[in-house]
């Protein structure tokens, strides 16, 4: 597709990916840009953060991050640094198209949630754990082997617990569930780590095709599973990213569910059909639930998994052009949800409402708050001249070419209801009359500044969408977004949403927050803990009693040893009267030492 009429900027990125793509050689050790990981100014910056003053420290966050993008664009292709790491080969960061194409929009969405977060007041030491979780995002992005990766995959959801935490009150309670939820998600990746080296004898990615087939490819796909909201094992989703600051939770929309996608195409290069069916049950499933709900981030939650339930069907078609398109989606979707969250943080801290129930006629008292959802919303509901359009046009049709019809009319369910959510969202909060006179705050310079900056790029991406597809692995040659059948689509999809909504708009604001997985998960968790306490404290109280009787019996037959088998011995001859006493005699301690050695030295004189 041609370049011709690009904006300045994109025709830039367009320019400078091209030069980066072309083939090159390593640099030399010496060259800064390629020996230190991209990861590392911005831990260096978190760390130092805690330390200075609000507005130095969100300044060297923004500049970092956005460094971070920078750099990403522009590192020639192959750049790497090979360490010995714990005592193996490893490549801390390598630079090729998934991993620059990660790096550009990780390092983009950072700088402006640091600036967001700096005019929402945030604290410095929230900020320091979100740089955190962002330097550790990076790092696993930019691993060159699978080791590398999941030590940052780790430390990742590690930064993450911190930043939820942070917030203390319910977040700690939500945040609990997600360290939990984590740590098995990255111990289960991390044994099929391990059997994958055990097969192939290394840990580098270049060293096989993926993740080895069999159980370690289905380790490593319930491992990642649980980044990226898997069917039965994304509740922790919705659970936790309500529950911090707000921008907080424009952090953690973003870092932990795409590096997750990133993982399965390290995992799945060629594809997967099982992963693909899940990638549509997830968007499905997701948007169902997210109609459901009035909290807003509860909603924004739910979106999650069914947006990233495109990428991950994309990345189980595994086709150029799926691949392509999922990616895409990752780009789009970081970006829509990103401001989608941004939006909603600045509802909740001017009314202090949470629910749509209670909010309505915002639109007049925020209205740029209200111009940037409304592109977010017509960007994640993919309609034309928005980037999600784009992305989420070209995963359909990559199912549609290779005839996988059930995925296909699939998203198209999920894409009509994602059109009937955010018709509700932007409904209730900015539209419908409400009883409340606001009369709030506007959002504060920087967060415009951000919400806008954010809103654009979506625009832009929407109408001129080579400038992102000079980034994306995979082959774009067959994505044609703006054909007459694929509009067509878009504006189809768009018009049920409409009508659906309409339609369900009455029996929706009656139903509660629907029966999710938990109804079974939580019970069966907590009857099945509690079994298992119950039954290892009870055999250790059987063994502690049998221990101790034991141990009595012993103390008694040293104190009494005729006592000790008088008892068997009753048992075996009848009553003491008769089987011990004879003619009036009662038998005593020394004749029956007497009679014992007498067996004995008879016993012996037979066997010589």
């Amino acid at each position: 597709m041609s370049t011709a009429g690009f904006p300045l900027v994109a025709d830039l990125v367009v320019r400078a990916t091209v030069l980066a793509s072309e083939p090159s050689v390593s640099l030399p050790t010496t060259d800064v840009p390629t020996v230190v990981p991209p990861a590392a100014a911005i831990l260096a910056v978190a760390v130092v953060l805690p330390f200075l003053s609000r507005k130095l420290g969100h300044a060297l966050g923004v500049l970092a991050t956005g460094g971070v993008s920078l750099w990403s664009l522009l590192a020639p292709a192959g750049a790497y640094l090979d360490v010995t790491f714990l005592g193996f080969d490893a490549l801390l960061f390598n630079v090729d198209a998934f991993s620059r194409l990660m790096g550009v929009i990780f390092g983009l969405i950072g700088a402006a949630a640091v600036l967001y977060s700096y005019s929402s007041d945030a604290s410095n030491r929230q900020t320091a754990f979100a740089l955190g979780y962002v330097g550790t995002s990076v790092g696993s992005v930019f691993a060159g082997d699978w080791l590398t990766m999941v030590f940052f995959w780790e430390l990742m959801a590690v930064t993450s617990t911190l930043l939820v935490w942070d917030y203390g009150g319910e977040a700690v309670r939500a945040g609990f569930r997600y360290a939990v939820y984590h740590g098995l998600g990255g111990s289960l990746l991390m044994a099929a780590i391990v059997w994958h080296y055990t097969e192939v004898g290394s840990f580098l990615f270049s060293a096989s095709d993926g993740i080895t087939a069999g159980i370690p490819a289905a380790l490593a796909a319930v491992g990642i599973g649980v980044n990226v909201g898997f069917v039965g094992l994304h509740t922790w989703l919705p659970d936790t990213y309500p529950r911090p600051h707000v921008a907080a939770s424009v952090f953690l929309s973003v870092y932990t569910t795409k590096t997750g996608v990133y993982g399965l195409a390290r995992a799945f290069p060629d594809g997967n059909l099982a992963v693909a069916y899940m990638g549509a049950a997830m968007a499905l499933v997701g948007v169902v639930y997210a109609l459901l709900q009035n909290d807003m981030r509860r909603l924004l939650s739910y979106h999650i998994q069914s947006q990233v339930g495109y990428m991950v069907a994309g990345i189980g078609v595994g086709t150029a052009l799926a691949t392509a398109g999922a990616f895409a989606h990752v780009f789009n979707h970081i970006l829509y949800k990103a401001l989608l969250f941004m939006t909603a943080g600045v509802v909740i801290s001017r009314t202090g409402k949470q629910s749509l129930k209670y909010l309505g006629g915002l639109g007049r008292a925020l209205p740029v708050t209200a111009l940037a959802f409304t592109a977010a919303a017509l960007s994640i509901s993919g309609f034309p001249g928005f980037n999600g359009f784009v992305s989420k046009g070209m995963i359909t049709a990559a199912a549609h070419k290779e005839h996988l019809n059930g995925i296909f009319y699939i998203l198209l369910a999920a894409g009509v209801g994602t059109f009937m959510s955010f018709i509700k969202f932007g409904y209730y909060a900015f539209l419908r009359e409400s009883d409340s006179t606001w009369t709030i705050q506007r959002s504060v310079p920087g967060q415009r500044v951000a919400m806008v900056g954010v809103a654009t790029l979506c625009v832009v991406l929407g109408l001129y969408p080579d400038a992102l597809f000079a980034l994306l692995p995979g082959s774009t040659a067959d994505a044609h977004p703006f054909t007459l059948g694929h509009l067509g689509e878009g504006f189809l999809l768009a018009g049920l949403g409409v009508v659906g909504f309409a339609l369900l708009k009455t029996p929706l604001s009656k139903i509660g927050n629907g029966i999710d997985v938990d109804i079974v998960i939580e019970p069966a968790t907590f009857y099945g803990m509690r079994g298992l306490v119950r039954g290892i404290t009870e055999l250790f109280a059987a063994v502690d009693r049998a221990v101790v009787a034991a141990a009595m019996t012993a103390l008694d037959a040293a104190s009494d040893p005729y006592g000790a088998i008088r008892g068997p011995a009753i048992a075996l001859l009848g009553d003491e009267r008769d089987s011990l006493q004879y003619g009036g005699m009662r038998a005593t301690i020394a004749t029956s030492v007497l009679l014992v050695v007498i067996v004995l030295a008879a016993t012996l004189v037979g066997l010589l």
